[in-house]
């Protein structure tokens, strides 16, 4: 039988519907035969364990006391009075006097250097110590032990010494560091201000005349700078200073309008190489630079082994031993020597200034800053403490010297891309304020820059 065309329109739809299901069954069949076969579990991973260093760290002899007298004196009447001559007058200079001193490992030589400007004149009460050790407030609660790289004697300094503790937010670094001093003086109105290294020792000229303490000398040195014609030349111009130097910067003195108008410190350079940056840009702006002389100020990388010597003091009769306080060698306390006691301190009394005591003790300092000088690596001393695991904001201390050594590099090189010259005679040179940044590398570097 014939079926009409219409009829055919009809199973049209019926055979693309059956032809799309069979189509549809066909590709999971496809699908389900490409999956590949599930592989046998795998045994679970061994933990992994790193690899660790050597940490076989050599044991450092706990430190000795350096000032035995302070250990066991109980109230400042009980330490050894500051020499006559340097005494500092009863009624404060009117001028502003405020010292900072950074501190961030190695107590011996901060309480040096404290003692080391009390006994030379400086008020204690204008003695600021800017604890830089990150370890927030556990040096004023007493959780750090001797051994601790960041150890202080909180009360030592401020209740038996009479300075002041300045603790900074967090660790710094130098250049940080100087401009938490600058910050400080903005803040406190302070036209000018003193800074000095913690690796130094100081004392006046006592066989010069006519003396001056060292503290009264740098006073001078402030009421020169105030004086209208001060550095005014011959036609009447007037040059304005940066920063005061008394023995490069191991002490110097700030102007703070000055260090503030050139931006202070960069930061970018935390170490070595930011002094270069700092004081070339004050060359560079016309900003005098003078070299002056308060006393002696010695680089030293190791501590008096006791600090009584500072205050020149000698045995009122040959009854009474005297130590050889004159030794050099950190480490040497003899303990079978005769303590020193108030009474100990009653039995001597004022030495002679300019005298032999005097002699020794300049002769000694020499010495340690020429120990210093030929010491590989001059600040060896902040590697003599390597304690304090398990106490507050413990910090490996390789894992500190190293990283801090990395940070120094990393500085150094950004200085060298700033000027695009590698060393400190960055003004030398020919390179300008506004050269920043701005110019290609010269001929320090290696290879030299290509020509154009």
């Amino acid at each position: 039988m014939a079926i009409s065309l219409r009829s055919r329109w009809v199973f049209l739809p019926l055979i693309l519907a059956l032809g799309t299901v069979s189509l549809y069954f066909l590709r999971l069949q496809i699908n389900h035969e490409a999956q590949p076969l599930p592989e046998a579990p795998h045994p679970p991973d061994a933990p992994k364990t790193p690899v660790y260093k050597d940490t076989n760290r050599e044991i450092v002899p706990a430190l000795p006391e350096f000032f035995p007298l302070a250990a066991k004196a109980n109230s400042p009447s009980e330490l050894p009075p500051v020499p006559s001559w340097n005494r500092p007058p009863e009624e404060h200079v009117p001028e502003t006097t405020r010292l900072y001193i950074g501190f961030t490992r190695f107590w011996p030589l901060l309480q040096q250097v404290v003692v080391s400007y009390i006994a030379a004149g400086w008020p204690p009460e204008d003695i600021y110590v800017v604890e830089n050790t990150g370890t927030m407030d556990a040096n004023k609660r007493g959780q750090l032990s001797i051994q601790n790289p960041f150890y202080l004697d909180y009360d030592r300094l401020t209740n038996l010494l009479g300075v002041n503790i300045i603790t900074t937010p967090s660790l710094q670094t130098f250049a940080q560091l100087q401009n938490f001093y600058l910050s400080e003086a903005i803040s406190n109105n302070l036209t000018y201000y003193f800074w000095s290294h913690m690796d130094v020792a100081v004392h006046a000229h006592e066989d010069k005349e006519p003396f001056k303490s060292l503290y009264m000398a740098a006073v001078d040195v402030i009421r020169e700078t105030q004086k209208p014609d001060y550095l005014r030349d011959e036609n009447g111009h007037k040059q304005e200073w940066g920063i005061q130097f008394f023995a490069y910067d191991w002490l110097s003195l700030v102007n703070v309008e000055t260090f503030a108008k050139l931006g202070g410190w960069d930061t970018m350079v935390g170490y070595y190489g930011t002094d270069c940056d700092m004081y070339s840009r004050l060359s560079m702006n016309n900003y005098a630079q003078p070299v002056q002389d308060a006393g002696m100020v010695y680089d030293v990388t190791t501590s008096l082994d006791d600090l009584e010597v500072l205050y020149r003091r000698r045995p009122k009769s040959e009854n009474h031993e005297q130590r050889d306080t004159s030794s050099h060698k950190a480490g040497s306390y003899n303990s079978s020597l005769p303590s020193l006691t108030k009474s100990y301190l009653d039995s001597t009394e004022e030495d002679t200034r300019g005298a032999e005591g005097f002699t020794k003790l300049a002769e000694t300092l020499e010495q340690m800053q020429q120990d210093k000088r030929d010491d590989k690596y001059r600040n060896s001393w902040q590697l003599r403490q390597n304690g304090g695991e398990g106490e507050p904001y413990y910090y490996d201390p390789d894992g500190f010297e190293k990283a801090l050594q990395m940070t120094i590099e990393v500085g150094t090189k950004i200085n060298e891309e700033k000027w695009g010259h590698k060393g400190c005679d960055i003004k030398a040179a020919g390179l300008k304020e506004g050269d920043q940044w701005r110019v290609e590398h010269d001929s320090t570097f290696d290879p030299p820059p290509k020509k154009r």
